[in-house]
């Protein structure tokens, strides 16, 4: 029995499932301050016999386990939660094996092993809602470098006709700045669910997304894209996406994965809004197998 939280910076999700990534019980609640939320989850938890759990965090966040801040939230304008010791809090009220990443690591991880890049060596898990983040596998393995990748920071060209000035409280108009949920909803007034109808709207997203994956792909080239997220749920945007990613890359890279597969190549997720919760499991079976292979005591 393995238990995961995927911890987002509105809501926490919380289950209970096995390694082969089934959820056998799972519970939201709001993210309020640690100290409430964290309650929360412990108490949901104590009600289980659990060998392990795994934390998938909204960021940004110490993912470097040779850090002393490791498993900590760092530069996160959510209220009460910078710098919050977020890995260590659980371990040591549970008392068992912690794993630790980012919420959209967590999700590439459960695609990866699970959903739509089962069986390739790579892949690029995007989430584009509340924010833009995304989790990068290279053969095999989670890409992390001085940290976690924050791609939802590039820098994309501003449509001719977009005046809107961007909603990023750190760099304005980046990607998260111009085409994340709250942006969408900033420049329109109104949430993205009440304007499936604008074509206007899914054509001038389409055209960021698709901006942010070429780069993505020139840099990282990963076998499969992955989008999901709340923005991501309007399914009448991928067409601007297959649209425009192959005139932006205007035939630089000849691979039928851009032209006429490209809608087997950006793909939703297989596992739906439960790639996260499942990755986190993986988290989970990770840290069980490194203490047992460490043969370290539990504390």
């Amino acid at each position: 029995m393995l238990g995961g939280i995927e911890a987002g910076g509105t809501k926490f999700v919380c289950a209970v499932g096995r390694e082969d990534g089934t959820i056998i019980d799972r519970i939201e609640f709001p993210t309020k301050m640690p100290d409430e939320t964290i309650e929360k989850v412990i108490q949901y938890f104590r009600q289980f016999s659990l060998q392990a759990i795994g934390i998938g965090s909204f960021g940004p966040v110490d993912n470097d386990k040779t850090s002393q801040t490791y498993g900590t939230i760092t530069a996160t304008p959510k209220a009460g939660w910078r710098h919050y010791p977020f890995l260590q809090t659980v371990k040591n009220e549970m008392k068992i094996p912690v794993g630790f990443s980012t919420d959209v690591n967590a999700a590439a991880l459960g695609e990866f092993l699970f959903g739509k890049a089962k069986g390739l060596d790579s892949c690029l898990y995007i989430t584009i809602g509340t924010g833009i983040g995304a989790g990068a596998i290279v053969e095999g393995r989670l890409l992390q470098g001085l940290s976690h990748p924050e791609m939802g920071h590039i820098y994309i060209r501003r449509h001719p006709d977009d005046v809107y000035q961007g909603k990023c409280p750190y760099h304005g108009d980046c990607f998260e700045g111009l085409a994340s949920g709250p942006a969408i909803e900033a420049r329109w007034g109104k949430k993205a669910a009440d304007l499936s109808d604008l074509t206007q709207v899914w054509e001038l997203e389409g055209y960021y997304i698709a901006q942010a994956l070429a780069q993505y792909i020139l840099i990282l080239a990963p076998k499969k894209i992955i989008l999901g997220g709340g923005v991501m749920q309007q399914k009448q945007v991928f067409p601007y996406i297959y649209q425009y990613v192959p005139k932006i890359m205007n035939s630089y890279l000849n691979f039928s994965e851009l032209s006429e597969n490209i809608s087997d190549y950006i793909v939703p997720p297989h596992l739906g809004s439960n790639a996260g919760i499942i990755g986190t499991l993986v988290l989970a079976q990770q840290a069980l197998q490194a203490e047992s292979a460490s043969g370290e005591v539990r504390s």
